[in-house]
């Protein structure tokens, strides 16, 4: 485990990251449905708190392992072996959630003592990992112990605040402090490493992340498949395949497949490669990238629930519950591109205005009596505002940033840096 070349031609995602990500399915699936579920009963805030929650929990785990397996994957037994154990870690924070949900509704102390538990297990191999890279990599030992000892000192944290007695929200101002301690450990671990001769940031390759991510968020674009069967059977199963039916179903599809069109518009992995010390801002924004995709279908399912007739929210709720998520997802997209271009184009204003206006007549729809079907099919053509835009004139800007870039010289920090993202 001496660090891979971040400049490797032809870097891509292996079959076990591919694996590793399955195992997420699980963990956004478990949070989409418990969320849901609580909106649909009418307890809005504890269902959104606890899925946001899950989601923070479940896309950190995610970050701090791809990144690793990007500076040091060696396909090795042991790798294999710590890998699996992160899968299973996964699997029992799932299961954990029902009981997190469910204990917020109560609103006492937050029952999850099996979320966590399956979380420090994930965190606990990655430890190790971290251990193995800092004793067989001499020049990354530095950095490595650094995030050896934010896992060390976070993991306790979570254990205490775990088996604690506190209120719920003790537990989620507590939750907070040890967030932004495990988000703030790579940070410094990457930079404090200058400060010792010889040590050097750990090799991340841009390409690989870029791929890593994007696949995530096709993963992630799952939600919405399921979101959108589940919401297809609740009109079938009540009436039938009417005109309805196949609203909804061009509805749900027609909204995954444009999620899918409006985030792949960035030049990531051109970006990333020129301008690695931007890599902290986009990693961990795409958390919030990753929330809304997976809360596209959570919402999907309270409309399900909404037409079955086991729903405490109205329509106008019930099409917030999608219209939000989208939006979140479209600013958080939006940002990100401003991120790693450091470009700024007025017809993005106008696009993301655009977007607005068409969610909020999605909920004006609703409001005015129109059938549920035609408001999702409104908020459906949310993404399109920006695959229109791009296809008529945002590509011009892309390829005349791009092109930019390639007439510029490529920074010293084009290899590896003190402001490298590799949580």
């Amino acid at each position: 485990m001496t660090g891979r070349d971040p400049h490797e031609p032809a870097r891509s995602a292996t079959p076990l990251e591919l694996l590793f990500d399955l195992a997420f399915v699980v963990g956004f699936g478990v949070a989409a449905e418990q969320g849901a579920h609580l909106v649909a009963e009418g307890h809005a805030a504890a269902g959104v708190l606890g899925f946001a929650f899950s989601m923070y929990a479940i896309c950190w785990a995610w970050i701090n392992f791809s990144w690793f397996a990007s500076a040091f994957d060696t396909d090795d037994w042991f790798y294999r072996v710590t890998t699996m154990v992160q899968m299973i870690g996964v699997v029992v924070l799932a299961l954990g959630l029902p009981e997190m949900f469910e204990s917020l509704v109560e609103g006492e102390q937050v029952n999850n003592e099996v979320m966590v538990a399956g979380y420090v297990v994930m965190r606990l191999a990655m430890l190790v990992q971290w251990l193995r890279a800092a004793r067989q990599a001499p020049e990354y030992r530095a950095t490595c112990m650094g995030y050896v000892w934010t896992l060390v000192i976070t993991q306790i944290g979570w254990v205490v605040l775990a088996i604690a007695p506190v209120s719920v929200p003790v537990f989620f101002v507590c939750g907070v402090l040890l967030g932004i301690a495990e988000m703030a450990g790579p940070y410094l671990s990457e930079r404090l490493r200058t400060d010792r001769p010889g040590q050097q940031s750990t090799p991340w390759h841009a390409h690989h992340m870029a791929e890593r991510y994007g696949l995530l968020a096709i993963i992630t674009l799952g939600e919405g498949v399921i979101g959108t069967v589940a919401t297809l059977s609740a009109v079938t199963q009540e009436s039938g395949w009417t005109l309805d039916a196949a609203l909804v179903a061009l509805a749900g599809t027609g909204l995954t497949f444009g999620l899918w069109w409006t985030y792949y518009l960035t030049p990531d992995a051109e970006m990333l490669h020129r301008h690695r010390e931007r890599s902290w801002a986009w990693g961990y924004g795409n958390i919030l990238v990753f929330a809304g995709l997976a809360g596209v279908g959570a919402g999907l399912h309270v409309a399900a629930y909404y037409l079955e007739g086991h729903s405490h929210v109205g329509a106008v709720g019930t099409v917030l519950a999608v219209a939000v998520p989208v939006l979140v997802f479209v600013l958080a997209d939006y940002t990100q591109f401003w991120i790693l271009t450091r470009s700024f184009d007025t017809l993005h204003m106008f696009l993301v205005a655009g977007t607005v206006v068409v969610l909020a007549g999605a909920v004006a729809t609703a409001a005015a009596g129109f059938h549920m079907a035609w408001s999702l099919l409104l908020v459906m053509l949310a993404p399109v505002v920006t695959i229109v835009g791009y296809e008529v004139r945002g590509h011009e800007h892309v390829a005349r940033l791009l092109a930019e870039e390639d007439g510029r010289p490529q920074s010293a920090e084009g290899g590896a840096t003190g402001q490298e993202m590799s949580a």
